[in-house]
């Protein structure tokens, strides 16, 4: 998309940005001499970064004794990422493959690594979905609210700690390895990886949304041209649906740390109970050929007997992953989890004495360690893979753990209670920020940084609906027409980057101070 240096903010970025991925640069101010480690080191001292202490992982840290939260997991995440790469670029099996295909530098995958999450919103993958919702249906934002695309704005956009204060100046390796979905939400690439016979993973629309485009995506079509840019260097190396080798080892890393430490942060305060997880595993393995012969509709209605839900699990992977489901893998994953999660770890319940600690350390080590040496690198991986994926016995494994994860814990009527408090939460403050922006007599004491996103997204989008107005259209087809809609879309976008970057805690206290409740003058400094 041609671009204004008078008119777009991000233009005299852009104007001595670097064409080639692996291109050198500095500032004064940089302590490291590598581009990628400057990447890394901006990234890290970003205090969007510094807020992912304050922002949830599956439940909120405050209160509930020592659980992971955004910023703890993305530092595990960055730590087996960077094993990961490590041992693609120093094999010599897979350095040359890695080559290749755009390179595989540690350093790159560390930086995505620490940068993956730093566009979730308060409340984690809640928050996103009330913003997605708010921003398509009631500021009509096409692409609406996805945390992986308010990652890359953040990073190219709305972060000001790069040397020309729009984003941070990252390299287009760190940026394209930020690209989990290498698309948008419509539109763009065309053809858009939607259409394909078999979507990539994220790609397809959501079944109970059609026509809304894809379900899981990195980039806004205010940050079209970056991305374009960022994805130009990898063009003949990889198809234009395919992550970077650098993306795919932190798209794997992250699963590697969710399928793992969750379950930790759960056991230790005990909600993980080994009787409920031993039952379903157990009754699966006891029975897995009667379970196979029964038809979905009395799966579904009986899932909550033990082994039914395991089933259903079997039963979607044949559905949707073809390429690698395997039922003895299954089988064999489903006894290894038994074994060492139920049987061992979950067996004595967690008492905080140094007993317990060990075996909680000594579970993770020795499942990390697995997981990262069952990577591999593919030269021609399924549609629904990245280049870098983990082989059948582990990729089974990850699966019926991240199902231990999702059956045991985030399905437990108690968090759905809690989540749907924190849900009415951030609707409420979207609300009382967008009176507040309509306000003629409040105008002027808006926060500044609200104040200032506001700005930004109406010369973004007065640029968008001149030169392209098709990427502001959403599933309706209506063009957008005249200033009054074009400052709609922007107060959109400008409340919904206020909201998403405040911590959990924040969200709270700002809602109390704007409804009435707080009994005390708002105090909290906005460093965002």
């Amino acid at each position: 998309m041609p671009t204004n240096s008078a008119e777009d903010p991000r233009a005299r970025r852009r104007d001595h940005d670097r064409q080639d991925a692996r291109a050198a640069r500095s500032s004064a101010a940089d302590l490291a001499s590598s581009p990628f480690r400057i990447d890394r080191d901006r990234i890290a001292a970003s205090p969007f970064f510094a807020r992912l202490g304050g922002v949830t992982q599956v439940v909120s840290a405050g209160g509930a004794g020592l659980l992971h939260n955004r910023l703890t997991h993305s530092l595990k995440v960055a730590q087996v990422a960077r094993a990961i790469a490590e041992r693609l670029a120093g094999s010599p099996d897979t350095a040359e493959l890695a080559e290749k295909l755009g390179g595989c530098d540690p350093d790159v995958a560390e930086a995505a690594a620490l940068a993956h999450d730093l566009g979730h919103p308060p409340f984690g993958h809640l928050g996103e979905q009330v913003l997605d919702r708010l921003a398509r249906h009631r500021y009509g934002l096409a692409d609406g609210f996805e945390g992986n695309a308010q990652t890359f704005r953040i990073l190219t956009t709305t972060d000001v700690r790069g040397p020309a204060a729009i984003g941070l100046d990252l390299t287009a390796a760190v940026r394209a390895a930020v690209l989990k979905y290498p698309w948008a939400r419509l539109h763009v690439p065309d053809p858009h990886p939607s259409a394909m016979r078999v979507p990539p993973r994220g790609a397809a629309e959501p079944e109970s949304s059609p026509g809304t485009g894809a379900s899981k995506f990195s980039a806004y079509c205010t940050e079209l041209d970056d991305f374009a840019q960022a994805r130009a260097p990898f063009s003949g190396r990889l198809e234009h649906w395919q992550q970077t080798v650098e993306a795919s080892v932190m798209d794997t890393a992250d699963d590697i740390a969710y399928a793992i430490h969750d379950l930790q942060d759960f056991h230790r305060i005990g909600v993980l109970q080994h009787a409920s997880v031993a039952a379903e595993l157990g009754q699966w393995s006891a029975h897995m050929a009667e379970l196979s012969e029964l038809d979905a509709g009395t799966l579904a209605a009986e899932r909550r007997k033990p082994g039914y839900s395991l089933e259903r699990l079997r039963r979607r992977m044949h559905a949707k992953d073809r390429w690698i489901v395997d039922d003895e893998a299954f089988a064999m994953a489903v006894a290894r989890v038994r074994g060492e999660l139920v049987d061992d770890l979950l067996a004595g319940a967690f008492d905080g004495s140094i007993e317990a600690e060990q075996a909680t350390a000594a579970f993770s080590a020795r499942w990390t360690a697995r997981l990262v040496d069952g990577v591999s690198l593919t030269p021609s991986p399924s549609t629904r893979s990245g280049h870098v994926m983990l082989r059948p016995a582990q990729w089974h494994e990850v699966q019926v753990l991240k199902f231990v994860h999702r059956r045991f814990v985030l399905l437990r009527p108690d968090l759905a209670l809690h989540q749907r408090g924190q849900a009415s939460l951030v609707s409420t403050l979207v609300d009382a920020l967008d009176a507040w922006l309509v306000d003629r007599d409040e105008a002027s004491r808006l926060p500044r940084r609200l104040h200032d996103l506001v700005e930004l997204a109406h010369r973004e989008y007065s640029l968008l609906a001149r030169d392209t107005p098709e990427l502001l259209v959403g599933a309706t087809g209506e063009p957008i027409r005249g200033q009054d809609e074009v400052r709609g879309l922007a107060r959109g976008r400008a409340v919904v980057d206020f909201v998403a970057s405040l911590t959990d805690k924040q969200a709270v206290s700002l809602l109390d101070a704007l409804s009435g409740r707080a009994s005390q003058p708002w105090s909290d400094s906005f460093v965002l």
